[in-house]
């Protein structure tokens, strides 16, 4: 049985598109498809009904998907067994927040490439929660409740990397101009920064845990912006209060030009969580990545 070509076969099943499973591959598209035909001729069964629309699996192509990919498994983990200490090689796809890539992870990013200079790494930076099998990526870094936003069909394996402390901040010439407020009563006369995905998607509201509880209240906004950079830029230009990990703004509260207000009125700290497809066993390549992400945040998580 020709294992890469099994590989190609479940890549395609999960992105149904021939091209986007040659792009994660990294191969052409006609490479792609002159080995799903030479598959289909060794089994003796069509394995994908495609259109210039669709491609989607024949019965017989369901057949095979589960057994292929546990064929996949113990494949990379044979492999595993006789590359110990060897360079890891291939492509992986990652996805994380932008601000974590930012600051925390892509700045280490060269030492992983020193020791494994044939890994290849595609890394997505994006706010928005991605399709981790539609989009084909090998695995994410979640925060928050996103951890949980995934493809009901896709059994994700997770692997709990810390928390992020939160806290609620001001720019120092909005405090200078509106005060600090010393109660959530006090938030009447203030401004927040809203965060949502789309306009008028969330009501401007300031969270904070107490007794064990959430407690939400609805706070008055001049601006509502769709991403951590626009949210970091409105408070930094004094629009009002914002919630955000501590270590978001770690060098502006220490010199002094954004102020933490309302410290016993903190939201809860967020759970960072890596996000896999790839079962209990992970390809070496994907277990070096996760690792290397979980070691460049470990000095920065509660």
């Amino acid at each position: 049985m020709d294992v890469e070509a099994l590989r190609i076969f479940v890549k395609v099943a999960e992105l149904g598109s021939l091209t986007r499973a040659g792009d994660h591959l990294g191969i052409p598209k006609g490479q792609v498809s002159r080995r799903l035909r030479a598959l289909e001729a060794d089994l003796d069964v069509r394995l994908f009904h495609r259109t210039t629309r669709v491609v989607r699996l024949t019965p017989d192509g369901e057949t095979l998907l589960p057994r292929a990919v546990a064929m996949l498994r113990e494949a990379d983990e044979i492999t595993g067994l006789f590359r110990s200490g060897r360079r890891l090689r291939g492509r992986v796809r990652v996805d994380m927040p932008v601000s974590l890539a930012k600051n925390y992870v892509l700045p280490t990013l060269p030492a992983l490439l020193e020791r494994h200079p044939e890994l290849e790494l595609f890394v997505s930076t994006t706010d928005r929660i991605v399709d981790v099998l539609g989009e084909g990526f090998d695995c994410v870094l979640r925060v928050g409740g996103s951890a949980q936003a995934a493809s009901p069909s896709l059994d994700l394996m997770k692997r709990k990397l810390g928390s992020l402390t939160m806290i609620n901040c001001a720019s120092r010439g909005y405090v200078e101009r509106r005060g600090l407020p010393t109660c959530v009563d006090d938030l009447d006369a203030h401004r927040l920064v809203n965060w949502a995905s789309r306009a008028g998607a969330e009501p401007p509201v300031f969270e904070w845990e107490e007794g064990g509880h959430t407690h939400t209240r609805i706070v008055p906004c001049s601006v509502t912006v769709n991403s951590t950079d626009g949210y970091y830029a409105a408070c930094l230009a004094g629009l009002g209060i914002i919630q955000v990990p501590r270590i978001a703004l770690r060098e502006q509260l220490g010199n002094g030009e954004v102020v933490e207000v309302l410290p016993d009125y903190r939201s809860a700290p967020l759970p960072v969580t890596l996000l896999h497809s790839h079962g209990r066993r992970p390809p070496q390549r994907v277990r070096a990545v996760m690792d290397w992400i979980g070691a460049s945040l470990a000095g920065h998580l509660a």
